[in-house]
């Protein structure tokens, strides 16, 4: 019985050593910055950057439209420039998907040798710095770059098109440069998918549509999800892209945030915007992990009905 408890003590001993790194690292530089950021969104502006150690609830008001005194007014901007953002998240994700979900399909039905040097491929912009990437977007969709003038040369176009500064260089660009976040978790799910499944379909007389929407929409659809939801975070609280792309034509909630923290000095107005972004998270993660759940609760009835 003793040695039998001293096996247990040493297996949590074991536990504890183990997932101590993990727990201070997360505690030190995630839980406590996102504390204060909790914290400060709660305060009253100081001058000159500072902070008044007062409940302050109209850093919310300004976004969400309480805020009604001599020097804080609801301005309905920001929900805006949030919506916007929302928006251009939103469809960088769905072009991603379009993007991806074909091009992972094809690869993963390939010789090994071939399927692994596609995969260099896709990760390969990770070897070159973001910035310059994104200049040579410049150079490409500015009014005297390379796509206007190829379009000019086949008789596409008469006169160049305004691409740069707009929100449609903004969501090429993001696009770009999310490709490889989109397309790894799809590439997983569908490299799972039992090809004898599709075969099985077809051989009982269902369409291909039919065939989509029951067997490959179903098992992949944990790749879709999580490719989405890894696409959307970093795209809706991005500022590089909107900066060099958009100029000052686009602004996304990643740039006001930016501006408050760096050029207004208004910390807890900065870390009210930030929190309004994390919220957004947070529920796009609790609905992801519902969906989880829910398959796994369909998949684990399956087998027991199986069995």
């Amino acid at each position: 019985m003793a040695r039998r408890d001293t096996s247990q003590g040493r297996k949590m001993l074991s536990l504890l050593g183990l997932l101590a790194p993990p727990t201070i690292f997360l505690g030190v530089f995630f839980i406590t910055p996102l504390a204060i950021m909790v914290i400060y969104s709660f305060l009253e502006p100081g001058l000159y950057g500072g902070v008044v150690w007062n409940f302050y609830d109209l850093n919310y008001g300004r976004i969400l439209g309480w805020a009604d005194t001599r020097y804080e007014k609801f301005d309905p901007v920001y929900l805006t420039i949030f919506l916007r953002s929302v928006r251009l998240a939103l469809t960088t994700v769905l072009l991603s998907l379009v993007i991806c979900y074909p091009a992972a399909f094809w690869i993963s039905r390939m010789p090994q040798g071939r399927k692994n040097f596609f995969l260099f491929l896709i990760t390969l912009p990770f070897f070159v710095s973001l910035v310059v990437r994104l200049f040579a977007w410049v150079l490409i969709l500015r009014p005297t770059g390379f796509l206007n003038q190829a379009l000019m040369e086949i008789g596409m176009i008469s006169e160049p098109l305004n691409l740069i500064f707009t929100d449609t260089a903004v969501v090429i660009g993001m696009t770009y440069v999310f490709i490889p976040f989109m397309f790894l978790p799809l590439y997983a799910s569908i490299e799972k998918l039992d090809m004898s499944l599709v075969e099985a379909s077809a051989d009982l007389g269902a369409t291909r549509l039919q065939t989509f929407r029951r067997i490959i929409l179903p098992v992949t659809l944990p790749g879709i999800v999580g490719g989405s939801i890894i696409v959307f975070i970093p795209s809706l609280g991005n500022f590089i892209v909107p900066s060099v792309l958009g100029g000052a034509k686009v602004m996304m909630i990643g740039n006001l945030i930016e501006q408050q923290f760096l050029s207004a000095r208004n910390w807890p107005f900065g870390s009210a915007l930030g929190m309004m972004v994390m919220a957004a998270v947070l529920l796009l993660l609790m609905i992801y992990v519902r969906m989880m759940t829910r398959e796994e609760e369909y998949a684990t009835a399956a087998k027991v009905k199986e069995s």
